[in-house]
């Protein structure tokens, strides 16, 4: 019988490869790349990226250019009307959510694809598009899961093979999941 593997401590001691092998919170990488003078800003893939090559005493790998349009200077604010423009770098704030959830109801979600439709509008794009956009998106088919969104793939696949699960039971096998190395996650 073959004794399970337990994930290591996030050390110096760690090597690049094994570091890539197990499932890190945000939480643990920023603090152990502030430990090691490592630059924290960015998303978790790139953090794990700088990490790793710390770790394997190589350069860090040069940042992707931003595709995110420059932050507006100003963000939207109440009174909203469907004739609002969308000012470019405008984000999925709270005041937007509120306006959403009075024209559309409840079920209003920033999903992928209105979090894309609001960050490149470049200003060209009034709520009244916005509005027409999410109904237009309602019946399209999932989109991939980016890969720095582990837990949200993986929510995907187990409710796909457990129609009904409840979300204790999501959350029991997510840290099961969780706690394998990557060479073996796929299979579970």
């Amino acid at each position: 019988m073959q004794i399970p593997e337990q994930r290591p401590p996030l050390t110096d001691a760690l090597t690049g490869v094994e570091f890539e092998r197990w499932y890190w919170l945000k939480d643990e990488l920023l603090t152990f790349a502030r430990s090691r003078g490592i630059r924290t800003s960015g998303g978790k893939d790139e953090l794990a990226a700088r990490i790793r090559a710390s770790l394997d005493g190589v350069a860090s790998p040069a940042s992707p250019a931003s595709t995110r349009p420059a932050r507006a200077a100003r963000q939207l604010a109440e009174p909203l009307t469907p004739h609002t423009v969308i000012p470019a770098g405008q984000r999925c704030s709270q005041v937007l959510r509120a306006w959403f959830e009075t024209e559309i109801g409840p079920s209003f979600t920033f999903d992928a694809p209105m979090r894309d439709f609001v960050a490149t509008s470049h200003g060209t794009a009034t709520l009244a598009d916005a509005v027409a956009h999410w109904h237009a998106t309602r019946n399209a088919e999932p989109t991939e899961i980016g890969s720095q969104f582990e837990f949200n793939r993986f929510t995907r696949r187990w409710h796909e093979s457990h129609p009904g699960g409840a979300r204790a039971e999501l959350l029991d096998a997510w840290r099961a999941y969780r706690a394998l190395p990557a060479d073996q996650r796929e299979r579970a």
